[in-house]
């Protein structure tokens, strides 16, 4: 059953007056099953910790944060162990919040988890589709559209939203933002190719297309220089880092400006937009050219 407008409403009042539960105070049971409930609509992605506007612009869903947190609030460690055996030692264990265990699948659910110590956390939408390569990792609140490719070590954070068709190459780390729970986490739009040993952090918006070559890293903090446009693109403390629709960003450098520091040679590291993505492109032959 689809969540509606009004049960939505009501969930967030709901989530709202527990979390103001001061906490010398007593959260009733009730708690526990408010926070099922928000979990049972992000892993159907009938809610999302994050929504894209008419505009363009992602804004974080405040409630829907403040309900993760409070079902770490309510819960207590317990034994998950599986594969117990009479008579034999565990084979996988592990102690951890009871509202979060990792999530249960099946085939009709569509999604090819290959074996091999990959998890995937309670509350955590994945569509019919994608594909999980072993070992990976998906956190509580993310979000992971059709098609899409979380390949082997690559973690996806809490309340990540991650588009359709996307490639999250070995070893990619799209950071996650529980806290504050207004702030807006990792976007990572449609059809991006997110290279290996990327990090994507602090809320950063990659538009969809774009291509991030290995090993680039991005942070609200982070300067992109665009050499096609000829501008820097900066996030501040109001808004996120936005890297353009199709861009193709390589790992650069830039000369350090204080004297002392330009004396010694130094240079800091800064991602580079070198070109935009179009269909007449070999993009692998394009990357080589520049990363050399």
């Amino acid at each position: 059953m689809r969540t509606t407008l009004r049960d939505k409403e009501a969930l967030a009042r709901r989530i709202a007056e527990l979390s103001a539960i001061p906490s010398t105070g007593s959260i009733p049971n009730e708690a526990d099953e408010i926070v099922d409930e928000l979990l049972t609509a992000l892993e159907a992605g009938e809610l999302r910790a994050a929504e894209r506007a008419a505009d363009g612009a992602w804004h974080a869903v405040p409630w829907v944060k403040q309900g993760i947190l409070l079902g770490f609030r309510i819960a207590q460690v317990i034994d998950m162990t599986a594969y117990v055996t009479e008579g034999a030692p565990a084979r996988f264990f592990f102690f951890d919040k009871q509202t979060f265990p990792t999530r249960g699948f099946d085939l009709t659910d569509g999604v090819r988890i290959v074996p091999g110590g990959s998890s995937i956390r309670r509350g955590a939408y994945l569509a019919p589709g994608v594909v999980c390569m072993p070992p990976m990792y998906v956190n509580v609140g993310a979000y992971v559209g059709s098609g899409t490719m979380v390949d082997s070590h690559a973690l996806v954070g809490s309340c990540a939203q991650i588009g359709a068709r996307v490639h999250l190459s070995a070893g990619a780390q799209i950071g996650g933002v529980l806290e504050p729970i207004n702030a807006a986490p990792v976007i990572i739009e449609d059809e991006v190719l997110v290279g290996g040993n990327c990090g994507v952090y602090e809320g950063t918006v990659v538009r969809e297309r774009a291509v991030l070559a290995s090993g680039v890293i991005l942070t609200r903090g982070t300067p992109v220089y665009d050499l096609v446009r000829e501008t820097i693109y900066r996030g501040d403390a109001r808004r996120p880092l936005e890297i353009p629709a199709a861009a193709v960003v390589v790992p650069g450098a830039r000369r350090v400006g204080g004297a002392w520091g330009a004396e010694q040679g130094l240079s800091l590291q800064t991602p580079v937009i070198v070109k935009y993505r179009d269909e007449q492109t070999d993009l692998a032959t394009t990357l080589e050219d520049w990363l050399r």
